[in-house]
């Protein structure tokens, strides 16, 4: 029989009808329902592996008749698989507890931590190793938590990144990470491939376009929650942009130097980004609440590229002869453009622009200039959303907002 999972078995008539004579009456020996075995009319890996040398046994006689003695030795030759049933029996517990215990999911029940500890040992000591695509047919899920987010060379997103995989490896998730370079196509193919893979759960992190990819998730009946930026499909966690960007406008304001009138600048980020809007918005607002005019070309929201951030820059102190007063930086990504053009000027003249940045970075502290910059709580972002995953029913009403914290520089 072409395809067997054991060579040699296919060719075996005595053995086909041992097989259908046998299975029963060890099934029944076994004291197991047959519906946990032959469901859609495939056999789980306990078959495979406990029952199949039993079938085996059963079906010498015929063998023998046929002079396959030879063959008979390599069937009885074939390792047992340790299964749950014999951890159950050394543990002294019922099998359902030993799969708990194995899948994780021990604690949801009342299972005591004794236990669970004494079914782990013994599972070691057997050898025992969990068939995760049988296990996945069983319990209805794969072990796996996906994530995309828009890039991994970033300190907010691989920040991000490592916390998201504390949080899943913590419950005993597997974590799948991927970057999808802000391509709206490259989101759509990368989390059809992660629904192919049967992830339990998908955080969309960052997405250009969260609702084409929650739609996905929505048709795959896949749990998603929206990290970074909020979709109207699932819940959402995000930063508070506007409070945070309100707060840091004001902490620049108070540190200018007064030596310039209306020369306050906005750069980085996209018009059609939700963080950028409230970010600006929150800008915006402190400067009226502080009587400072606002210019429509002093707010430059042209991308998040480091090249792109250098070239406006380098545009402004040209046109200006000089920094402006003030300096808002969008994100770290245009930050790093910002510096590559200020390390070109003397230092006492970068010391006279006040200059901030949504997002933060500890190497700031190397820098020869004073920088305020805003820290986003990923870490509690990333644990509210694994608790909305918990939740029967996942809010799409608003996105639910975490603080985020102003770090002063030190002076210098």
């Amino acid at each position: 029989m072409k395809g067997s999972l054991f060579p040699g078995l296919g060719m075996c008539a005595p053995l086909l009808s041992a097989y259908n004579q046998v299975a029963p009456s060890i099934v029944q020996h076994n004291h197991r329902s047959t519906s946990g075995i032959w469901s859609r009319g495939k056999m789980t890996e306990e078959w495979i592996g406990l029952r199949l040398p039993l079938l085996a046994a059963n079906a010498i006689g015929p063998l023998r008749s046929r002079g396959q003695s030879r063959r008979k030795a390599v069937l009885m030759n074939i390792p047992r698989k340790v299964t749950i049933y014999d951890i159950s029996e050394r543990a002294g517990v019922s099998a359902s507890t030993v799969a708990s215990v194995m899948n994780g999911s021990w604690e949801n029940r009342r299972i005591t931590k004794a236990t669970a500890d004494r079914v782990r040992v013994i599972a070691s000591e057997l050898g025992y190793t969990t068939n995760l695509q049988a296990r996945g047919l069983r319990i209805s899920n794969s072990g796996l938590i996906g994530m995309i987010l828009p890039m991994l060379d970033n300190r907010y997103f691989s920040s991000m990144a490592a916390s998201f995989e504390t949080v899943a490896r913590s419950r005993n998730l597997i974590p799948v990470v991927a970057s999808t370079l802000r391509d709206p196509q490259q989101e759509r193919s990368t989390v059809e491939t992660l629904i192919a893979h049967n992830v339990d759960a998908l955080l969309i992190a960052g997405a250009t376009d969260p609702d084409s990819v929650a739609e996905l998730c929505e048709k795959a009946h896949l749990k998603h929650i929206n990290v970074d930026l909020p979709g109207k499909h699932g819940a959402s966690v995000i930063s508070d942009n506007y409070e945070g960007a309100r707060v840091l406008t004001q902490q620049i304001a108070s540190r200018r130097s007064h030596r310039k009138e209306n020369s306050f600048y906005f750069i980085g980020g996209v018009d059609s980004d939700h963080n950028t809007r409230a970010r600006v918005l929150g800008y915006q607002d402190e400067l009226a609440a502080l009587n400072i005019a606002i210019h429509a070309d002093t707010i430059v929201t042209n991308g998040y590229g480091p090249d792109t951030a250098a070239v406006t820059i380098r545009d402004i102190y040209g046109k200006l002869n000089g920094l402006p007063e003030a300096l808002f930086v969008n994100s770290t990504s245009p930050f790093e453009g910002v510096v590559s053009f200020l390390k070109t000027l003397p230092v006492d003249e970068v010391r006279e622009c006040s200059i901030g940045c949504f997002d933060w970075d500890p190497f700031i502290e190397v820098l020869h200039f004073p920088v305020v910059m805003v820290r986003q709580n990923v870490q509690a972002m990333i644990e509210r959303a694994f608790k909305l995953l918990d939740e029967p029913v996942q809010t799409t009403d608003l996105p639910e907002m975490i603080p985020t914290e102003l770090i002063i520089p030190r002076d210098i």
